[in-house]
């Protein structure tokens, strides 16, 4: 099984399904990225790990559809509605469709793997909670979602503190603590590990059960060379105290993780790992093509054994 969130998790997930069998496949996905839009409910993560396991997905920008088109959006910026969160005319369907799911008395859980189901893919994607989950970030210029802050202001603005909005009530949906519970190994997938992992990790039990399981846990640091491969995941951990090292995402993860693979550009890191009782593995972690991407799958799931 795998903790994922958004386009660096998706990448890896395409690797690993064809080195697991997708029925064997479970993924715990980060909903602190949801937001409403235009009056409907929006998973950024979840959906971008479905089109992209779907083989849909827009490469070149990592969410969405490919060959999508945006007259909605136009139209609506001529309505004079903010258009800051680029919404295609595909993925408006899908949004639809969640959110009259949802009002009909769905979970998101049971919504999220039927649109699974829809695109033709037979893993289990499972939403860490059901319930009203979100990431805020408080900064120089007061406090936002952080998909505003991601998209709208670009992650220009200072950040001084992260919450997770539902945190205290949230309960993990049903399955995760068991699939935790049961999994012959869990792989923690290269995501921000302040605002996708970090959010995951930050719904009741879900920590504890990766404490407590007998499985081995694989992580691979998103941090190459001292910066994110892709989003802010090293201004978060910079804003809360953490070097934006690979050191320093074995830091955040000690209390449950077993194995973290790192990139070759942090080789230095190894040994200070392994002193937190971590094992540490070298590999390329850049993943710029399938090839790279089963390499890395490989390479993870061999440590799970």
């Amino acid at each position: 099984m795998a903790l994922a969130g958004g386009i660096g998790a998706a990448r890896f997930l395409e690797g690993l399904i064809r080195v697991v069998p997708q029925e064997q496949l479970t993924i715990i996905g980060n909903v602190g990225d949801d937001i409403e839009i235009h009056g409907l409910h929006i998973s950024p993560d979840l959906d971008i790990v479905t089109y992209t396991l779907a083989g849909v997905v827009d490469s070149n920008k990592g969410w969405g559809f490919q060959h999508d088109t945006f007259e909605c959006q136009d139209l609506l910026r001529q309505y004079g509605r903010e258009t800051w969160f680029n919404i295609g005319d595909r993925d408006l369907a899908t949004h639809i469709y969640r959110t009259q799911q949802l009002r009909e008395g769905k979970t998101l859980s049971e919504v999220t793997q039927d649109l699974v189901r829809r695109f033709g893919l037979r893993i289990t994607l499972l939403p860490a909670t059901n319930n009203l989950f979100q990431t805020h970030v408080t900064t120089d210029r007061g406090r936002m979602h952080f998909e505003e802050y991601m998209v709208k202001r670009r992650t220009r603005p200072k950040i001084n503190y992260v919450i997770f909005e539902g945190a205290a009530s949230a309960k993990p949906c049903k399955g995760v603590i068991q699939s935790i519970k049961d999994a012959k190994g869990v792989i923690i997938a290269p995501s921000n590990p302040i605002v996708s992992i970090g959010a995951i990790l930050a719904v009741q039990g879900i920590k504890s059960a990766l404490q407590k399981t007998r499985a081995k846990v694989v992580g691979i640091s998103p941090i190459v060379g001292g910066r994110a491969l892709k989003g802010p995941a090293d201004k978060l951990m910079k804003a809360l105290g953490l070097k934006p090292t690979a050191l320093g995402v074995a830091k955040y993860y000690r209390d449950f993780m077993d194995t973290l693979i790192i990139d070759r550009h942090d080789k230095q890191h190894a040994e200070e790992i392994e002193r937190l009782g971590i094992r540490s593995v070298v590999a390329n972690t850049i993943m710029r093509n399938k090839r790279a991407k089963i390499g890395l799958a490989k390479i993870a799931f061999s440590e799970l054994q």
